[in-house]
C-alpha cells in the first residue's frame, strides 16, 4: 500500500461522476460536498500485493497515520481513497474493507476526529497544504508486521531516564528547577537574565527533538548554494555544492590544525564493524546511538556512529606507558553514521550521515582526567570563539553528572561552569545509565528555540576495561585508564547549521546576515563600472588571489547595471565590494563597500591587503572553488 500525507490548511472535495459500478452511498452532506480544515490529508492506495495481508496493512497503515499526526500535530485525518498512487491496485472491495477498518481504528482514539472521503467516486477537489519540510511525506506500507528496530541498552535507559535539573551558579550552588507543563513554565530559578539557558532548559526537560516548521537556515544553505537534500539518497544525507564543501573543507582543516597543536596524534579507523565482535557487541549496549545495519558478503556490520570503536582496538593494541599519558588520539571521521529519527532530520541539525571530528585521551587516573578535560574545554571555548561565536552571548553549558561524582567532584564541576563563565543547566542521575560520569555540551539555541550540542566531552570510566587498554605504571603494572571523549566542534554540519541560524538571528536585530570572513567562499567582490575595465578588474583578482596574504576574490563581468551588480552581492553576504573604473583606475585607488558596515571608502590596494590580512588573522584559507568570472559560473539551485 502506498499513501501520500499532506498537512493542510484545509481540503475541499464533492463526488461528481461514479469511479466503479457499484460506488459508496453518499449522504446528503456528502453530495453537496464538504470542507475540512486543520488537517492531515492521507492519499492512499492498497495494491494487488495487500490482498492476503489486509489486516496487516491495516494495523501498519493506523500506526504511521499515528505517528505522522503526532508529528505534525494534526487533531483531524482525512482518508483520501487514490488509486493514482499505484498501478497494480487491489480489487475495489479489498481497498474499501482496508479504509474501513482504518477508519474505525482510528476513531477509537478520542484525540482524533476521523473523515473518509467517498470511495468509489470521481471527485473534484482543491486543496491547500503547508509549507513546512513534514507536510508533504510518502510511505510504502507492507503487509506484514515490521521488526522492531533493535536499539542499544543505552537507548532504552534514556527513554526512561528519570533526572533530577538543576541551574549550577557561578558560586557553587545547585538550584533545583521543574517544569510546570500546563503553563509551560520553569520553577526554581530567576532565569529573567538567562532567556537563551531557560530555552536550553525547556528543550531538555520536554525532550521533545521534533521539527514542526523549517527552520532559516535551510532558505540560506539553498539561497547560499551551500548544500541541499539528496533525494536519491536515505533521509539525512546531503550533498555538498562547491561553496558548502569549500566552507566544510576549511572548518575540518581548522579543527584538525587545532588538536595537532594540541598534540593529539591523527589516526584513521574503519567506517564499519563487525556485529558478532564481543566487545563491540557489549559497546553498542552502552552507547546511546541509532546504528545502521549492513549485511556484506562475509557478516553483518554495522556503520560507525563515533571514532570510539576504531580508536579503543587501536590503542588495546599498543604498548603505552605513564609516561606516554594522556594518550590523545584524534580522527576526523569522514564519515559517521546514525539513524535518528525521521521528525528530527530537517536542515544540517541532525544527519544521519555527519563529519565528526573524535579526539580521545587516556588518562592515568580521575585526576588527569580532571586536568585534562579543563584544558579540552579551553581548546573547544576557543575554538567556536575563533570561528565566529561569542561564547557568554551564543552558547550555553548543560552538565550531565551522576550524583556519586557529584557528591565526590563538587568543586571540579563548579570550576567547569566558574570557567565558562555563566550559570549552566546541571541535568543529574541517581545512578550510572551509560559508561561515563560527566559530560558537558556547549549548546546554540536557534531561532525555534531547539537547543544543539556542539563541543562535548566525556569522563568514561567503563570502555577501558572493557576493550582491554592497560598502560603500565612506573613500577611496572598493567594499570586501566580512564578515557575522555572530546569533540572540539561537534559535527562539521552542525557547526554550520548554527552559523547559518547565528546570521538569520542577526538579521532580526537589524544587523546584516554574514558568514565569517575566513568562510565567506567570496571574501571580495570586484566589480568593473564597465566591461571596458574588465582586464583591470581580472589583475587585481590576480594580485587578491595569487599574491600573499591570499584572498578569494571573483568578478562580476555579467552584462548588467551595476547596482544590481551590488545588490546581488549582497544577497550572496559577500564581506567586501569593490567598484572599479576610470576614476579608480586614475587615482590609483580602490572603491570599497563594507558588509558590516554599510560604509564606502576609498583606498590604496596595498592598505586593502593590509586589511585582508587583519581579516584572515591565522584562520584556514583555501583557494575561490569556483571560476573567478561569474559569467562562467554554472547554478546549482
Amino acid at each position: 500500500m502506498k499513501i501520500l500525507t499532506l498537512h493542510c490548511d484545509y481540503i475541499k472535495f464533492k463526488p461528481v461522476k461514479k469511479a466503479i459500478s457499484k460506488p459508496q452511498a453518499l449522504s446528503a452532506k456528502e453530495k453537496k460536498g464538504l470542507i475540512v480544515k486543520e488537517c492531515l490529508v492521507v492519499l492512499s492506495a492498497v495494491e494487488k500485493k495487500d490482498e492476503k495481508v489486509k489486516d496487516a496493512i491495516v494495523k501498519n497503515l493506523v500506526a504511521n497515520v499515528k505517528d505522522i499526526a503526532k508529528q505534525v500535530k494534526a487533531k483531524t485525518i482525512v482518508l483520501y481513497p487514490y488509486v493514482h498512487l499505484t498501478s497494480e491496485p487491489s480489487s475495489p472491495a479489498v481497498a474499501l474493507y482496508v479504509l474501513k477498518q482504518a477508519e474505525k481504528e482510528l476513531s477509537k482514539s478520542k484525540k482524533l476526529k476521523i473523515i473518509r472521503a467517498p470511495f468509489g467516486w470521481y471527485k473534484e477537489f482543491e486543496i491547500k497544504c503547508k509549507g513546512h519540510p513534514l507536510s508533504e511525506l510518502s510511505r510504502e506500507i507492507i503487509g506484514k508486521v515490521e521488526e522492531k528496530t533493535k536499539f542499544s541498552k543505552a537507548i532504552e535507559a534514556e527513554k526512561k531516564l528519570v533526572s533530577e535539573w538543576s541551574v549550577l551558579t557561578l558560586d557553587g550552588k545547585m538550584h533545583k528547577i521543574k517544569f510546570d507543563k500546563k503553563k509551560e513554565k520553569l520553577l526554581g530559578f530567576d532565569f529573567s537574565k538567562y532567556k537563551a539557558l531557560e530555552k536550553l532548559a525547556k528543550y531538555e526537560m520536554k525532550k521533545v527533538r521534533a521539527v514542526s516548521q523549517e527552520p532559516p537556515h535551510v532558505k540560506y544553505m539553498r539561497k547560499l548554494e551551500l548544500a541541499d537534500y539528496e533525494p536519491a539518497s536515505d533521509p539525512g544525507n546531503f550533498r555538498f555544492y562547491p561553496k558548502g564543501r569549500l566552507i566544510k573543507a576549511l572548518l575540518e582543516d581548522f579543527v584538525t590544525k587545532k588538536m595537532q597543536d594540541y598534540k593529539a596524534l591523527e589516526v584513521e579507523t574503519p567506517i564499519m564493524y563487525d556485529y558478532e565482535h564481543p566487545v563491540l557487541k557489549s559497546y553498542l549496549e552502552r552507547f546511546p546511538a541509532r546504528q545502521y545495519s549492513i549485511q556484506t558478503p562475509n557478516k553483518k556490520v554495522f556503520l560507525r556512529f563515533s571514532a570510539c570503536f576504531g580508536q579503543f582496538i587501536m590503542a588495546s593494541q599498543a604498548a603505552i606507558s605513564y609516561k606516554d599519558l594522556p594518550l590523545r588520539l584524534y580522527e576526523l571521521t569522514k564519515y559517521s553514521f546514525r539513524v535518528e529519527q525521521r521528525g528530527e532530520l530537517v536542515g544540517l541539525r541532525r544527519l544521519r550521515t555527519f563529519t565528526m571530528p573524535d579526539c580521545h585521551s587516556m588518562c592515568a587516573d580521575l585526576n588527569q582526567a580532571k586536568e585534562e578535560m579543563k584544558i579540552r574545554m579551553l581548546i573547544a571555548r576557543r575554538f567556536q570563539e575563533e570561528i565566529g561565536f561569542n561564547v557568554q552571548r551564543d552558547l550555553e553549558l548543560a552538565v550531565r553528572v551522576t550524583k556519586d561524582f557529584w557528591n565526590k567532584n563538587k568543586k571540579f564541576v563548579t570550576t567547569l561552569v566558574k570557567d565558562f563563565g555563566k550559570p549552566a543547566l546541571v541535568e543529574m542521575w541517581s545512578e550510572r545509565f551509560f559508561y561515563f560520569v560527566l559530560k558537558y555540551d556547549l549548546n546554540f539555541i536557534d531561532s525555534l528555540d531547539k537547543a544543539s550540542a556542539l563541543s562535548t566531552d566525556q569522563i568514561d570510566i567503563e570502555n577501558a576495561q572493557r576493550y582491554g587498554i592497560y598502560y603500565t605504571d612506573a613500577k611496572n603494572k598493567r594499570k586501566v585508564p580512564i578515557i575522555l571523549h572530546l569533540s572540539p566542534s561537534g559535527s562539521i554540519e552542525r557547526v554550520i547549521y548554527a552559523l547559518l541560524e547565528k546570521a538569520y538571528l542577526d538579521e532580526q536585530e537589524k544587523k546584516p546576515a554574514s558568514l565569517p570572513f575566513w568562510l565567506s567562499p567570496t571574501q571580495v567582490r570586484i566589480i568593473p563600472i564597465s566591461e571596458k575595465f574588465i582586464e583591470e578588474a581580472q589583475d587585481l583578482a590576480h594580485e587578491l588571489n595569487e599574491v600573499e596574504p591570499f584572498v578569494r576574490a571573483d568578478i562580476d563581468d555579467r552584462p548588467l547595471h551595476v547596482e544590481k551588480k551590488i545588490r546581488e552581492a549582497e544577497l550572496e553576504w559577500v564581506p567586501y565590494v569593490i567598484c572599479l573604473g576610470k576614476r579608480e583606475l586614475d587615482k590609483g585607488i580602490i572603491t570599497v563597500r563594507t558588509r558590516k558596515t554599510s560604509k564606502i571608502e576609498e583606498m590604496k590596494p596595498v592598505d586593502f591587503k593590509n586589511l585582508m590580512k587583519k581579516e584572515q588573522n591565522s584562520m584556514s584559507w583555501r583557494p575561490l572553488p569556483l571560476p573567478v568570472l561569474l559569467s562562467k559560473r554554472p547554478k546549482f539551485v
